[in-house]
């Protein structure tokens, strides 16, 4: 028998959530696809629509953009009219109002990348990787009025790379989630979700000053912030006043102060922590195009057993 073809409306916004989008278009029938308003963009501010707005054009869907979902009745009027068996959420940037979550016959489904309850909220494989998590993975579940406390179809488990930083496991984690809400999508009318079990913990949005490296930590946590706040905030320190965005760094054996320069050469800038130490490879200047770190600090007259801020 094949599998079931679904009536759905979509709500999502980044990059992230264009292939989710992509991948339930070309199994489903989607009757609407909801993302956030076009937002100026670039140094001409010039009014750029969402990367799910693109796709959605490209795939002829109708598309709305509202400002504030609470405040537009007509989306609940559409919703009501497009008898859907079901609505996918996919990093939409905005909270879905109660009052719609009951609109379709099986609700609001979401991708979400943790292992539901931990790292409810925003920034789960950020916070997952900054506090040196080996493992996370994947829940697909049904929304309810809480933020992320609704009740879980399925679970999967993914160990974290050592290397692998937050754009990249965000992504893997992303087409797991794909084939995972697949599933639960074909098997909707006797798939009941459990309530979420387990102490909760939450991903905060991340701010500019998450990226700030800790010289005091050990060097396995200040490689683990730099691979969390990828691609943002980026990690960074400052140098004379000014920010320098480390682009690539990597571990290194070496010991010293913390934020001691304990060695500038081919490889790049290696800087003490509290345990161990880091090797900066690849740094951007503010104002300055990426560049080796060893020609900054050469053009910085940058001394071995200066401190580092």
């Amino acid at each position: 028998m094949s599998p079931k073809r679904r009536r759905l409306a979509f709500f999502g916004s980044p990059a992230w959530a264009a292939p989710v989008l992509e991948a339930l278009a070309d199994k489903h029938e989607l009757a609407l696809v909801v993302t956030q308003p076009d937002k100026p963009k670039g140094r001409g501010l010039k009014t750029t629509p969402s990367p799910v707005a693109r796709v959605a054009e490209q795939m002829g869907l109708v598309l709305a953009k509202p400002r504030r979902l609470r405040k537009d009745p007509q989306i609940a009027d559409w919703l009501h009219g497009l008898d859907l068996d079901a609505a996918v959420v996919a990093a939409y940037g905005q909270i879905i109002p109660e009052e719609l979550l009951q609109i379709p016959r099986y609700g609001f489904l979401n991708i979400h990348p943790s292992l539901l309850p931990k790292y409810r909220g925003a920034a789960p494989v950020n916070w997952a990787i900054i506090n040196g998590e080996r493992e996370t993975g994947v829940s697909i579940m049904r929304l309810d009025a809480g933020m992320d406390t609704g009740p879980v179809f399925v679970q999967e488990r993914v160990l974290i790379g050592a290397d692998e930083n937050a754009a990249e496991l965000s992504e893997r984690l992303r087409n797991l989630g794909i084939e995972m809400l697949q599933n639960v999508l074909y098997r909707l009318e006797d798939w009941e979700p459990r309530p979420q079990a387990g102490e909760p913990s939450y991903a905060r949005l991340l701010k500019k000053e998450d990226g700030r490296i800790r010289w005091n930590e050990p060097a396995r946590n200040v490689y683990d912030r730099h691979r969390g706040v990828q691609p943002w905030p980026g990690s960074w320190f400052e140098h004379a006043g000014r920010r320098v965005k480390v682009l690539e760094m990597r571990l290194a054996a070496a010991e010293g102060a913390p934020g001691e320069v304990l060695a500038v050469g081919p490889e790049g800038v290696r800087v003490a922590a509290r345990e161990g130490a880091v090797e900066l490879a690849i740094v951007q200047p503010e104002g300055k195009r990426p560049m080796p770190a060893a020609d900054w600090a050469r053009g910085r007259g940058l001394a071995v057993h200066e401190r580092l801020g």
